[in-house]
């Protein structure tokens, strides 16, 4: 079973530790001591907590689509030459790089400042895991 100490926790919800303690004094998240007598929390606990908190994104693209990976943000860089751009967007804690062409920049209206939803399908994902769990 993963344990997460209290400080790698709080990063991983994007609060401070004082936050997620104040989340684990009033019930929201269970603790318990690891062997070591510190403060851990369940991965998978952390995990339903993250997918029952989640907030709603105000996704701006108004129809259906098949890509189930979205993220919405805002376009922080665009460089551009005459056939190709790079658009990196900005969508919570999480930075979104895309290649296109410059027609397709052009087109979409996209500049420093547009809102934009990131649609990602991918038949191949690369997951890591850290090297050490412990802070």
């Amino acid at each position: 079973m993963t344990e997460l100490r209290i400080g790698r926790a709080a990063r991983l919800l994007g609060v401070s530790d004082d936050t997620l303690r104040r989340w684990i004094d009033a019930g929201r998240l269970d603790s318990h001591p690891d062997a070591a007598g510190r403060a851990v929390v369940d991965g998978a606990a952390l995990a339903r907590f993250l997918s029952d908190s989640a907030p709603e994104h105000d996704d701006p693209v108004d129809r259906a689509s098949s890509a189930r990976n979205r993220f919405v943000g805002i376009v922080t860089g665009v460089v551009s030459d005459t056939v190709m751009s790079q658009v990196e967007m900005q969508c919570g804690p999480h930075r979104v790089v895309s290649l296109m062409s410059t027609e397709a920049v052009r087109e979409l209206g996209l500049e420093v400042g547009s809102l934009a939803t990131a649609s990602v399908k991918a038949t191949t994902v690369i997951l890591e895991t850290p090297s050490d769990t412990e802070d």
